[in-house]
């Protein structure tokens, strides 16, 4: 009995020491993440400062390289966060933002050549590839912003028909609101029309007799409040 014991005792440390590592690890992992998170958000802070720096301070194919990376990133980076933001609240856009993944892929390609044009020692030769490079920025940047102007034209549009629909039903409970007349006072059954007689009431044809006036017998008369009378019992 206390070898039963003192094992189900050790498989529970046991238990208890493996749920500690493993919130340990989850714990360990999640902050890697936020640092890691932290440290690209840092860079890239720092990648644009140089870029926009480089673009306006520097002449030449190193400008002119500096302000096509710069256009490059910003663009993509604002259809990215506009995508997501979107997507949320609009599940059409998916298929958006999957074709600006595959957009991604060669923006993230043609990113990587400016960087080795930068790092190029043959300016004349880097000088005879813009054209071609400032191409491929265009057409990408201009597909991203195709993706963005249509992501905020749908959302711009929905705000709009939500309005229009939230102001007419304010103005129909405006109107209803407003309604404060009192409704029409029904005739008085009693009143006399133009010929004498009783509004909603035919009085005593000629010749017949007016019904006799009977009270009603109190022995049958129920009332609310009192008990059903219990029924007699024969024997």
């Amino acid at each position: 009995m206390e070898a039963a014991i003192i094992t189900i005792m050790a498989l529970l440390f046991l238990a208890f020491v493996a749920l500690g590592v493993y919130a340990t690890v989850k714990v360990a992992k999640a902050a890697k993440r936020g640092v890691d998170r932290t440290l690209d958000q840092a860079r890239r802070t720092v990648e644009d400062t140089t870029l926009r720096a480089k673009s306006f301070g520097q002449a030449g194919v190193a400008g002119e390289l500096a302000r096509l990376r710069l256009s490059l990133r910003t663009s993509m980076r604002a259809t990215q966060e506009a995508l997501r933001a979107g997507v949320a609240e609009d599940a059409s856009l998916k298929e958006s933002l999957d074709l600006f993944h595959r957009l991604s892929a060669h923006g993230l390609e043609l990113d990587e050549d400016l960087k080795r044009m930068e790092r190029e020692p043959d300016k004349a030769w880097v000088a005879g590839q813009l054209p071609e490079l400032t191409r491929r920025t265009e057409q990408i940047t201009g597909s991203a912003e195709a993706l963005r102007r249509a992501a905020r034209d749908r959302a711009l549009k929905f705000a709009e028909d939500d309005l229009s629909s939230l102001s007419a039903q304010i103005d129909v409970e405006a109107g209803a609101l407003r309604h404060w007349d009192s409704p029409e006072t029904a005739p008085d059954p009693t009143a006399a029309d133009a010929w004498g007689s009783p509004t909603g009431t035919a009085g005593p044809a000629a010749g017949d007799e007016p019904p006799a006036i009977t009270a009603p017998d109190p022995r049958r008369t129920a009332y609310p409040w009192e008990k059903s009378a219990r029924p007699e019992t024969t024997t």
